[in-house]
């Protein structure tokens, strides 16, 4: 069993401040001056003591990682899966490490977007015939101004060494709370604020801007959506606020393993009968994929993805998706719509 540093030295400090306290009024001074002595201990710097510096490679290579044929992250010597605890006893150390090998990662998956799946990634505007919505990203974070405040003692009738002690004390209070705020979250080395972007502020108002900036104003014919999870919930609440451009624009949308709940965003009857015909929602489940799946609520056919996991449902079902899709634009094409109902994909299913 391992103890900190931290355990070692704080362990004795309170069985001494329990055997002052014992102490008769005599004792006051000492209990006194071992509060000055804790006072004086930066604890923030004790805990870096023996940590090594935050000095981390910028290539993958230079962590030792690489991804595998199947897209796997693995160590290039072991083989092994990323490993968070890499330093025993070193949480800030391997949550910095971790964060800066997420780094590397992010700007390598934007690398296989562009070059495998013919992407571009631009700063809006974006005009391009497929459109990835990032309604993830509502903010940005920068370090927060620090505001001195004088303080109020110094118009009171108390004497100025009274005053003195109760700053100082004030002071003493904060460091430790700061200290243990950044002990709780180590990423966070300095006070940071959000500030959110203009009209992005949630995912629903990222949806409705992209939509009202670019989508409405392309010159489609046909627009496809697929949405994953939290995105099912931002395109109803799309439909909601801007119900009649939605329908007149958008052929056919792919929900797979949606959140939305059409009673408690108070989605219409039109909006309703609008998502039966022209929605599907491919939802986590360990049935073949297409089968039926029930559902409560009366908004759009539920149908399986072919796996019970939540994250792999949009990939799952892609076959079905595009099929789907295609069906769709077929039938607006010659003015019929597609029947959607969940009696016609549990014939479809059956029949293959």
């Amino acid at each position: 069993m391992s103890i900190s540093l931290s355990s070692l030295i704080l362990l004795p400090i309170w069985i001494s401040m329990a055997h002052i306290q014992q102490g008769g009024p005599d004792e006051k001074e000492k209990t006194t001056a071992l509060k000055d002595l804790l006072s004086r201990i930066d604890l923030d710097e004790l805990m870096k003591k023996d940590e090594p510096p935050l000095d981390f490679p910028d290539t993958l290579e230079g962590f030792e990682y690489a991804f595998n044929e199947k897209g796997q992250l693995r160590h290039i010597k072991t083989g092994e899966p990323f490993v968070f605890n890499y330093r025993e006893d070193l949480h800030r150390w391997n949550q910095k490490r971790y964060e800066a090998l997420g780094e590397i990662i992010t700007k390598y998956v934007y690398e296989l977007l562009e070059k495998d799946c013919n992407l571009k990634k631009i700063s809006i505007p974006e005009g391009y015939g497929v459109i990835v919505l990032n309604p993830n990203e509502n903010y940005i974070e920068v370090e927060k101004p620090k505001i001195h405040v004088q303080s109020s003692s110094d118009s009171s009738d108390e004497p100025a060494e009274k005053r003195e002690r109760k700053d100082r004390v004030s002071k003493e209070t904060k460091k430790r709370r700061d200290f243990y705020e950044k002990y709780r979250n180590p990423q966070r080395e300095k006070e940071m604020m959000q500030l959110y972007i203009r009209e992005n502020g949630s995912p629903e108002e990222h949806a409705v801007y992209v939509w009202d900036h670019f989508i409405a104003q392309s010159a489609a014919e046909n627009v496809f959506f697929v949405a994953h999870s939290y995105g099912g919930l931002a395109f109803v609440e799309l439909m909601i606020q801007r119900e009649a451009d939605v329908k007149s624009k958008v052929t056919a949308v792919a929900l797979t393993d949606s959140v939305h709940n059409v009673w408690h965003q108070e989605a219409g009857k039109t909006i309703r009968e609008w998502m039966r015909e022209n929605c599907c929602n491919w939802v986590s489940s360990s049935e073949p994929l297409d089968t039926s799946v029930e559902s409560m609520l009366p908004d759009c056919p539920r149908v399986s993805a072919g796996t019970d996991r939540h994250e792999l449902t949009s990939w799952k079902s892609f076959p079905s998706i595009f099929k789907f899709f295609t069906e769709a634009s077929e039938a607006k094409t010659s003015s019929l719509k597609p029947t959607l109902t969940r009696r016609s994909h549990r014939i479809k299913h059956e029949e293959l």
